[in-house]
């Protein structure tokens, strides 16, 4: 597949030139050379006219009423087939264009198109033998060698092709292209020796050029050869010390060799090269943690690599970027903070960045540096959902409530292609309001979560727990307070809520149950948790005991119902 759409292209490229060539074409016209007589030469002018004006319909219609007039209109012919690629019919051009060659087997401009068709068809042997012909008319063409040789690697035939680039390196001289080329034949028949003589060849062509001493030094150090790639490399150093790529080539060298403490110390040295550019430094710092047992092995190696990269280019983001990534996966967040802020001191447009920052502020609970620097990156960058769901976590946690609910209204309209993301923001939501009392858009908010997720064990004990404060719909809030303990049956939070619900039901002697678990896994610290055992106690006719769970509530010095005081002061259950 990958063959025929090259092959495609360079029929494109091909059907370019020739378009290129009307005028010369056309000029040509009156001739008997294309087969053409006198008595069709106006029907030509006209339909090249039209061809080159882009009519391409009545250039169509005229060039095969040329042919109407000559059936050996050889010109025509090749027109019409320019004309049926430009329709993307291949099959039709290759007719028009056969036909071109036959009459005129001479004329190298339908013999490339031909040519070029034939192969989009992987007629590969058939094309060999058309750019022979081609080669044959125009034997001081460099291209016309190229298009051989493609012709012949197509065909299966690498040594053909070789043969070809040998004769025009021959003719023209020695290049990197071609060297290349017969260096990826040669490496394809799996002959490392011959491509390693074809580089060796470039060398000796052009003793100056360090750029190819790389390839080969990299050839040697492929094949075992690692003396001869040491010694490349210091001919690298000693044709230009300030080669911005040979310390990382050396480098790489004693890693393969099993000498890590002189690759890096080659590392730092290309790390200190000015010339070496910022990319490069990056990527091999990249890997140093993409693999965490790597990174784990050598991260004081990443940290003096970083900074030496700081030092080297201190004004530019990209150093202190990759620093605050090490950093960050360092666990020192506070230093990967003073990071992040100085890449955006330098380039704010990175919206990768500010999220990155934002993350660090909520790991280091900072809630006022987190809101501040979530409302500048919703400024920047207004369609970016993550940020208002930062700025909405903060004023949830404030209890700003209408704050919270505004920003968050906002940013889950930006929320695409991410049930998770969406997930959170309507979790927020529905809590936010029903905090300022619209249980209306609270429930729906809610019931779009358990259509995302209906295992979201939050949601389902929190809507329980607001429709039992509001005495609606008990069945349906102990159905979903029962799937909460279902999903985590030791979450105190979860076994209080079902319990309460039951107690709203009257359900009482299994609403005790449920809260004692709820004690005992934890909740003997929470007023709300201490308050429903009692009030459950109470309606069990246990009021000694309901009596000491809401004096244990009200010690706990937070929490618990506006009435809370009055059980305690009066003795008794108040709802």
């Amino acid at each position: 597949m990958i063959i025929k759409l090259r092959i495609l292209v360079l029929v494109i490229f091909t059907l370019f030139i020739f378009s290129c060539k009307s005028g010369e074409k056309l000029s040509k016209a009156t001739g008997e050379k294309d087969g053409k007589p006198k008595e069709n030469t106006s029907v030509y002018y006209d339909a090249t006219k039209a061809y080159i004006t882009g009519n391409f319909e009545e250039a169509e219609r005229l060039y095969k009423k040329c042919i109407e007039i000559n059936n050996n209109d050889a010109a025509s012919m090749f027109e019409l087939a320019k004309i049926s690629l430009l329709k993307n019919n291949r099959h039709e051009a290759l007719i028009y264009a056969r036909q071109a060659t036959k009459i005129n087997s001479g004329n190298k401009f339908y013999l490339l198109l031909y040519g070029s068709l034939l192969q989009s068809f992987e007629q590969y042997d058939a094309a060999v033998d058309v750019f022979k012909r081609v080669l044959e008319l125009s034997p001081n063409n460099p291209d016309y060698y190229n298009r051989l040789a493609v012709a012949y690697i197509y065909a299966g035939k690498n040594d053909k092709a070789i043969e070809t680039f040998n004769r025009l390196e021959e003719k023209f001289g020695i290049t990197e292209d071609i060297s290349m080329k017969k260096q990826n034949l040669y490496l394809q028949q799996n002959k490392p020796e011959k491509a390693i003589a074809e580089i060796e060849k470039l060398v000796a062509q052009y003793p100056k050029e360090t750029h190819y001493y790389g390839i080969l030094a990299e050839m040697y150090l492929n094949n075992g050869m690692n003396d001869k790639a040491l010694e490349t490399y210091h001919k690298i150093e000693e044709l230009d010390p300030d080669d911005p790529y040979i310390h990382v080539s050396l480098a790489d060298y004693y890693k393969k060799s099993g000498e890590d403490k002189k690759s890096f110390e080659e590392l730092k040295i290309g790390f200190s090269n000015k010339n070496l550019d910022i990319d490069t430094k990056v990527q091999i710092l990249l890997s140093y943690y993409t693999a965490n047992e790597y990174y784990e092995d050598n991260k004081d190696e990443a940290f003096q690599l970083a900074e030496i990269l700081i030092n080297v280019h201190p004004e530019n983001p990209k150093s202190w970027s990759i620093y605050g990534d090490l950093l960050y996966q360092d666990n020192r967040f506070e230093d990967a903070r003073n990071a992040f802020r100085k890449v955006i001191s330098m380039d704010s447009s990175k919206y990768v960045v500010w999220e990155q920052l934002l993350f660090i502020e909520s790991q280091l609970e900072e809630n006022e540096a987190l809101l501040d620097e979530s409302l500048r990156t919703i400024d920047l960058f207004p369609e970016m959902p993550l940020p208002y769901l930062f700025a909405g976590g903060v004023y949830y946690v404030e209890k700003e409530w209408d704050k919270c609910v505004d920003i968050l209204s906002v940013g889950v309209n930006y929320v695409v292609n991410s049930p998770q993301l969406k997930e959170q923001f309507l979790t927020y939501l529905g809590d936010a309001y029903n905090q300022v009392g619209d249980n209306q858009k609270s429930d729906k908010c809610y019931d779009e979560v358990l259509q995302i997720n209906p295992n979201n064990d939050f949601v389902l004990n929190n809507y329980a727990y607001y429709l039992s404060l509001r005495n609606e719909r008990l069945d349906k809030a102990a159905e979903m307070a029962k799937r909460s303990v279902d999903l985590k049956p030791n979450s105190p939070a979860n076994l209080d809520t079902y319990g309460w619900v039951l107690y709203m039901k009257g359900n009482f002697s299994d609403a005790e149950f449920l809260i004692k678990n709820a004690l005992d896994n934890g909740g003997d610290k929470d007023a709300d948790v201490l308050e429903h055992y009692g009030d459950i106690l109470w309606k069990l006719d246990r009021e000694d005991e309901a009596l000491q769970y809401w004096q244990k509530a009200k010690n706990t010095g937070g929490g618990g119902s506006k009435n809370l005081d009055r059980k305690v002061k009066e003795k008794k259950l108040v709802e």
